[in-house]
C-alpha cells in the first residue's frame, strides 16, 4: 500500500470511529449489553475459524523465533477462547456505568450538583501477540459507550482479524454499526504513527506490549498516552511470614505464566527467615526450572548453582523463568528496594504480623499492593473488573488494571430553579 493510500484509510478508520462514537453516546445500556452478549455468542460459534487462523499465527511465530513468552501469549485453544468469549459476556453483566451520577450535593443557593459518567470517545488500543485483548479491548470500550480502534502486532494478525469479524457480526445482529470496533487491516508500521496523529478523532491511546513499544507510542503521540513500560513486580518474605504459604505464593507468582507482567520477577527475604527459606525457595526453584540470580547471602545459602546477580537484574523484567533473590535487613529495606527498582505495577508481602502488613500497604504506591496472595492477581478479571484493556502505572486518570470505569470519565451536571450569580 502506497503512502497516500495508507495515509488515507487511516483518516476513513478514524473518521468512522468518531461517527461511531457519537452514535454510541445515543444509545442505552441494554442496547450495548445486548451487543456484548451477542458477541460473545458469536466468538463461540466461529471458534473454528478463530483457531485456524490462530495456527497460522502460530506457525509463522516459530518459524520467525518468537520468544517462549511471546508464543504463549500468542496462543489459544479451545480452553482459552472460551475464557475470551465468558469475559466478553461477563462483561455484559457488570453493573452500567454510563449515565450513573455520583457525588451528588445541594449548594447553599439551592443549586444540585453531580457529576455524571460519560465515554472518553474513541480509543485507540496498540497491542502486541495477545489475541485475548481484541476481544476484552472491545468489550470493554462498548460497556463504556465507547468506540475503539485496535492495532496488533503482525505476528497475530490473523486471530485478531477473526475475531475482529465475530465482534462485528455480533454488533450487528444486535443492530450498532459494526465499525464501532475496527481492527485495523495492515501491519505496517507507518500506520501507528499516523493514528497517533489524529488527536481531533481519538481521545485516548492505551498502548500494550513491550517496554519499546510502549515508549515509541509516547514519544510519537499527539493524543494522551496510558503508560505502562514494564512490570517488575515483587514477592517480600517478612520475618513472620508463614513460610510454607511463601513458598507457595512465591512458586506461583513466578512460575504460572512467567511471561506475563504480573509475574514476579524479585523475591526479597528478611534476613532473619533467610537460613531458613531460602534454601527451600532456591530447591522449589530449581525443580520449576527457573534461573536463579542471587546476591551473596543467597548464593551462600542456595548453592553454587546460584548465579551472582548484577545491579541490572534488581530492575530487570524478565518475562521468562528467571527470577532475582535478595536477602534484606528488615521491611524497611524491602521498601526502600522496591522504591528503587521497582515499575509501579504490583508487590506483595507474606506476613502473618497484621502491622507489618498495613505499613507495606501504606508505605508501597504500586498501583496494586497485595498481603498473602500472588502477584498474579493483579488483573481485571481477578479483580471483578470482567477483563482489563491494561494495566496503568500512570497515576493520572487510571492506576492499575483498566476496565470499563477506566475507560469513563465524568462531567459537571447541575440543576437550578432560575438562579444567577452575583
Amino acid at each position: 500500500m502506497s503512502t497516500t493510500d495508507l495515509e488515507r484509510d487511516i483518516a476513513r478508520i478514524a473518521s468512522a470511529a468518531r461517527e461511531c462514537a457519537r452514535a454510541l453516546t445515543k444509545t442505552t445500556n441494554q442496547a450495548r449489553n445486548e451487543a456484548l452478549r451477542k458477541i460473545a455468542a458469536r466468538i463461540r460459534e466461529c471458534a473454528p475459524d478463530i483457531l485456524a487462523e490462530n495456527a497460522k499465527d502460530l506457525v509463522a511465530a516459530e518459524q520467525d523465533g518468537l520468544s517462549s513468552a511471546m508464543v504463549d501469549r500468542l496462543f489459544l485453544d479451545d480452553a482459552r477462547l472460551g475464557a475470551v468469549a465468558d469475559a466478553v459476556a461477563e462483561i455484559a453483566e457488570l453493573p452500567d456505568l454510563i449515565g450513573r451520577l455520583e457525588r451528588a450535593e445541594t449548594r447553599p443557593n439551592g443549586l444540585q450538583v453531580a457529576r455524571m459518567r460519560i465515554p472518553l470517545g474513541v480509543i485507540l488500543m496498540i497491542y502486541e501477540s495477545r489475541p485475548n485483548v481484541t476481544a476484552d479491548a472491545a468489550a470493554l470500550c462498548l460497556k463504556a459507550g465507547n468506540a475503539v480502534i485496535l492495532r496488533g502486532g503482525s505476528e497475530a494478525f490473523h486471530s485478531n482479524r477473526a475475531i475482529g469479524r465475530a465482534v462485528a457480526a455480533g454488533l450487528e445482529q444486535a443492530g450498532l454499526n459494526p465499525r464501532s470496533v475496527q481492527v485495523v487491516g495492515n501491519t505496517e508500521r507507518e500506520s501507528i504513527e499516523l493514528l497517533l496523529h489524529h488527536d481531533k478523532e481519538i481521545d485516548l491511546v492505551i498502548p500494550r506490549g513491550g517496554e519499546g513499544l510502549i515508549r515509541f507510542v509516547a514519544q510519537e503521540s499527539r493524543i494522551p498516552v496510558v503508560q505502562h513500560y514494564k512490570g517488575v513486580c515483587h514477592v517480600y518474605v517478612d520475618v513472620k511470614a508463614d513460610l510454607d504459604m511463601a513458598l507457595a505464593i512465591a512458586e506461583n507468582a513466578k512460575v504460572q505464566r512467567p511471561g506475563v507482567c504480573n509475574a514476579c520477577e524479585t523475591v526479597l527475604v528478611h534476613a532473619d527467615v533467610a537460613a531458613q527459606f531460602v534454601p527451600r525457595l532456591c530447591a522449589r526453584y530449581a525443580e520449576c526450572g527457573v534461573e536463579i540470580h542471587g546476591d551473596e547471602r543467597v548464593r551462600e545459602l542456595g548453592g553454587e548453582a546460584i548465579i551472582p546477580a548484577t545491579e541490572g537484574d534488581w530492575s530487570t523484567e524478565y518475562l521468562d523463568l528467571t527470577v532475582a533473590i535478595r536477602v534484606v535487613a528488615d521491611l524497611a529495606a524491602a521498601v526502600a528496594h522496591i522504591e528503587q527498582y521497582g515499575s509501579d505495577h504490583t508487590e506483595a508481602i507474606v506476613t502473618a504480623d497484621a502491622a507489618a502488613a498495613e505499613r507495606f500497604l501504606n508505605e508501597i504506591q504500586s498501583s496494586t499492593v497485595v498481603v498473602n496472595a500472588s502477584t498474579r492477581f493483579a488483573d481485571g478479571g481477578e479483580l471483578g473488573l470482567g477483563a482489563e484493556v491494561g494495566i496503568s502505572t500512570t497515576k493520572l486518570h487510571a492506576y492499575g488494571p483498566m476496565g470499563a470505569e477506566g475507560l469513563t470519565t465524568t462531567k459537571f451536571v447541575v440543576r437550578g430553579t432560575g438562579q444567577i450569580r452575583t
